[in-house]
């Protein structure tokens, strides 16, 4: 497929390291970097929970009116 695409700078700074070290192509440099984008994971960080006291205890064993609660402290 044809299409025409403005690259950043840093993007086409690494396409051409990649085409030099490589001796190939800009189509095939591009399409390496692309699947190499495509496989590469975001690092994961853990979920952690964030508290805060309110003073209050709750009995959430009735939802609703623990969310009245809450509710009312929110408009206070």
């Amino acid at each position: 497929m044809r299409t025409t695409v403005r690259l950043d700078e840093d993007v086409i700074a690494a396409v051409e390291r990649l085409r030099h070290e490589r001796h190939i192509g800009l189509s095939e440099a591009l399409n390496e970097l692309a699947r190499a984008g495509m496989r590469a994971r975001p690092e994961r960080r853990p979920f952690q929970q964030r508290t805060r006291a309110i003073g209050l205890r709750v009995d959430v064993s009735n939802v609703a009116e623990a969310l009245d609660l809450l509710d009312d402290l929110d408009h206070s």
